[in-house]
């Protein structure tokens, strides 16, 4: 047991210092002043319609120019620069949208508020953001140094002791928006940011106490002073500080965002000063100090400060470079690492999002250290959380923190499945997938962006906040927690980033430059330079099920293309100018097409979209419809779980196709009940789980009169069920005769009950897709 679940803090009930509730309550991300608060009700700021236009930019070809990617050689298959990608329309086009409005309009004064106001600069005139990203109670007191500060001598409690993270995530947030447009007023904005934290990284680096510099570093550069680091290292908890490395995290990793993706020397520079900064304090710490910190409960969470000094290491020519790699070892939680390399699970009980994002820097240091116990305990952490831990739609956590192994139903709660966790486990399952190419990973990929995170950003327009919800809630009657569109808190600020990049998934190349592979069927665009490829997905994938990809530009040579199929999918078919390729097409693989391409030339992949049911895996009743990969939600109000019956609609493929109606949009309608996906970003109340209640034996509307008997959590429908699809009547029939009579053979079903059954089975109109 690591320091921090030794805490006797509930997982389900988490208090600040001073009475401030940090996990996402309503009341803590509303800090807005009065006339704030009416302007994020209506959207804020200036009108948004003045914003949808994108203004002169810049070719993508000068844009990817500008851009210094570096990737390490160990990983077999890397991603596309967010330049390569472009989005056609789609379902996710919308939310894209909306967030370049933001971006278009937001000024980006607000954000350098917070550090401008700690170095003692001009703000000029403007305010902070809002919510956590606020000056706090004791904004001028807490520039101290190391030497000013004496442990417990913030009474002020948590207010204000998180903020530059925000400003971090809009810095990456820009960057990437500049990198996917082109457009010149976002990377203007992305350069005057930059500019902006340099002088007040000077300013600081000026700053004299007692004769003697107030910071222990020129590197230094944060929205309050040193004294939350040092605090740290005398074990200060949660309350006093919050989690200073986790913000520092976010600053770096969107100066190395304006580095690599908008060309920024200065922001680069700025990183090493404070790469060498973070090395000058770590270095002196003794292993079990770092352990302690590191397993402290919030106060020690670091985000993926590992994962960001490494990248820092690879992209840096500055002579001590070594520092960064050295700085990034040293934040790794060896009882964690340890414990998810012997398939250890420990999670119970730990906080998700402050242990996620370090997975992602553990597999960098695995590349560049070639220590694989680093990728081991980050495969094994993966499958502790994904199924065992995750929710239908991707999401993991109660409360923001974990629970037993393998409990999803019996860890539904009030407040489940953080935006945070969901984001970071797409970072885990990609860099997973650049080591080992198990398309488990992009299954779970495709389902977290589509539900999650595209479910995360509410349908409407604002030019003052993401609109972002914190938690994304599966109890029944939950609604999303958009709140004020959650400024300022830390899912706002990773859904400042997370709709600016949906193309990241999209597709993936290998090291070599021979092999390509389509991960999401999106509408979307690749240019791939080195290999001359130009290819247009055209797609309404998953309103539709059939994706055309069409070679606009070839190379001059082969190439194996991979198109995933998906782990839930029957009958997939893929088809090259017209034909049958003869290649397999199975379930949870890629069917691979390997040929000299020419202009022209198309394929065509068919998924055939169904409705089904997913259980619950620790309750075969507790259970959600899904489209494809969508999550279909129940709009209702009620708090308690929806009764429904779904075994007289089945069809011999176990689909639900009796009786059920669908509309535009992915909306449709089962007996009186309204499912809608969960991506379309509506603020209602609605249902993810249902429970399933089938009281009789009934087949496709025939009855048997026979209660439905029960055993070890399953009733005799979900053991006839689970072995759909049936490749006919018959072998439906044999299911139903064989599970029976196991019913019988146990004491639970009579003879005579079984008699009903089988003719009840054998009365039912019941054929696949009828």
């Amino acid at each position: 047991m690591t320091p921090e679940t030794d805490t006797g803090i509930s997982r389900r009930k988490v208090v600040v210092g001073g009475g401030f509730a940090l996990a996402g309550m309503a009341a803590a991300v509303a800090l807005l002043d009065p006339a704030q608060a009416r302007a994020a009700a209506s959207g804020g700021g200036p009108s948004a319609a003045g914003f949808r236009a994108a203004g002169p930019a810049r070719s993508a070809q000068v844009v990817r120019a500008g851009q210094t990617l570096v990737y390490p050689d160990s990983w077999s298959v890397r991603p596309f620069p967010l330049t390569s990608v472009s989005l056609g329309q789609s379902v996710f086009t919308r939310a894209l949208n909306q967030h370049l409005v933001l971006y278009r309009a937001y000024n980006v004064d607000k954000i350098l508020a917070v550090f401008r106001r700690n170095a003692g600069l001009d703000t000029k005139g403007a305010t902070p953001p809002g919510g956590w990203e606020e000056y706090g109670p004791n904004p001028d007191a807490q520039r101290w140094g190391p030497a000013e500060y004496t442990r417990g001598q913030n009474t002020a409690g948590a207010g204000g002791c998180l903020r530059g993270h925000y400003g971090g995530h809009f810095l990456s947030g820009i960057s990437m928006a500049y990198a996917a447009t082109g457009e010149i007023a976002l990377l203007n904005k992305v350069n005057a940011i930059v500019t902006g934290l340099e002088e007040c990284r000077a300013a600081l680096a000026a700053q004299e106490v007692g004769g003697a510099p107030r910071y222990s570093h020129p590197g230094f550069l944060s929205a309050y002073g040193e004294w939350q680091f040092s605090a740290l290292e005398e074990f200060a908890p949660y309350g006093e500080i919050w989690a200073p490395y986790y913000t520092l995290h976010k600053i770096l990793a969107g100066l190395l965002d304006a580095h690599a993706l908008a060309g920024n020397d200065q922001a680069l520079a700025l990183a090493e000063g404070i790469g060498h900064w973070v090395y000058s304090r770590l270095s002196k710490c003794t292993p079990a100090q770092l352990a302690r910190m590191w397993g402290s409960y919030i106060a020690g969470e670091y985000g993926g400060m590992n994962e960001v000094l490494v990248e820092l290491y690879w992209r840096s020519a500055d002579p001590a470079k070594s520092e960064f790699l050295d700085a990034a070892k040293l934040f790794t939680l060896h009882t964690l690492v340890d414990a998810c390399a012997a398939g250890t699970d420990t999670l119970n009980g730990k906080h998700a999002n402050q242990h996620i994002p370090q997975f992602p820097g553990y597999i960098k240091l695995a590349a560049e250290t070639g220590d694989d116990h680093f990728l081991d305990a980050t495969k094994g952490f993966y499958d502790m959380v994904v199924p065992g831990r995750s929710y239908a739609h991707g999401g993991t956590g109660e409360g923001e923190l974990w629970g037993p192994a393998g409990a999803v139903a019996g860890d539904i709660g009030p407040r489940n499945a953080e935006s945070c966790a969901a984001y970071n486990m797409l970072k885990v399952a990609s860099y997973l997938f650049f080591n080992e190419q198990d398309p488990k990973y992009m299954d779970y990929y495709e389902r977290t962006v589509l539900n999650h995170i595209l479910g995360g950003r509410r349908n409407q327009e604002s030019t003052n906040g993401p609109e972002n919800l914190y938690m994304f809630p599966v109890h029944p009657g939950a609604r999303k927690e958009y709140g004020n569109g959650n400024i300022g808190t830390c899912c706002g600020g990773t859904g400042l980033e997370s709709h600016v990049k949906y193309q990241e998934g999209i597709y993936f190349r290998s090291a070599d430059q021979t092999e390509l592979y389509v991960n999401l069927y999106i509408a979307s665009t690749l240019t791939w330079e080195e290999n001359g490829l130009e290819l247009e997905q055209v797609s309404s994938y998953p309103e539709g099920d059939t994706s055309t990809l069409t070679v606009k530009a070839a190379p001059d040579r082969p190439l194996k293309v991979h198109l995933r199929i998906p782990e839930w999918s029957r009958g997939a078919e893929v088809e090259v100018n017209g034909a049958s390729t003869g290649v397999a097409v199975e379930p949870g693989a890629y069917a691979t097409v390997d040929r000299t391409w020419a202009v022209g030339d198309t394929i065509t992949v068919r998924i055939p979209l169904s409705v089904r049911v997913e259980a619950a895996v620790d309750r075969a009743d507790i259970q959600t419809l899904m489209y494809g990969p969508v999550v279909l939600t129940a709009t209702s109000s009620s708090t308690s779980y929806l009764k429904v019956s779904l075994a007289d609609r089945l069809d011999l493929d176990g689909d639900v196709s009796r009786g059920i109606s669908k509309t535009a949009a992915n909306v449709f309608t089962v007996g009186s009940l309204s499912f809608e996906p969960a991506y379309n970003g509506r603020d209602v109340a609605y249902h993810m789980y249902f429970q399933r209640n089938e009281p009789t034996v009934t087949f496709a509307g025939q009855s048997s009169g026979v209660a439905n008997p029960k055993r070890s959590g399953k009733t005799l429908l979900d053991e006839v069920w689970e072995q759909a699809p049936f490749a006919s009547r018959a072998a439906f029939l044999d299911a139903v005769g064989e599970v029976s009579a196991a019913y019988v053979a146990a004491g639970l079903l009579t003879a005579r009950n079984r008699q009903r059954i089988l003719l009840a089975a054998g009365r039912a109109p019941i054929d696949a897709g009828n």
